[in-house]
């Protein structure tokens, strides 16, 4: 079993920055890649970004690319994404999730277990 808790979501003007965060437990952190997805009110959850167990290989959502980046510390058993130039269509609750391989997919079938999320919401 994996325990996944989110940090750092909030209320920000467009523009601005977040950082959030993934405490994760339970399993060996480098063994599995993680990924953060994201739910707006009345849509689908969406792939974010993703990243390999090792931290070497990223992957990104193409509306995400160049304003956010994901990385992790597995001595720490964190993940992280940088939110840069956040735009109002970026408000959403946020989840870090865990992935079942070593490398990351960007379906939602792809991981098996899920933080509870945190709101993100971007003011125009």
């Amino acid at each position: 079993q994996v325990q996944l808790v989110e940090s750092g979501g909030g209320l920000v003007q467009a523009g601005a920055s977040l950082r959030l965060s993934c405490a994760a437990s339970g399993r060996t952190f480098s063994s599995y890649g993680m990924g953060w997805f994201r739910q707006a009110p009345g849509k689908e959850r969406e792939f974010v970004a993703a990243i390999s167990g090792s931290g070497r290989s990223t992957f990104y959502e193409d509306s995400v690319k160049g304003r956010f980046s994901i990385s992790r510390d597995n001595a720490k058993n964190t993940l992280s994404l940088q939110m840069n130039s956040l735009k109002p269509e970026d408000t959403a609750v946020y989840y870090c999730a865990a992935g079942a391989t070593f490398i990351p997919g960007k379906s939602l079938h792809d991981y098996d277990h899920w933080g509870q999320g945190t709101q993100v919401t971007v003011s125009s």
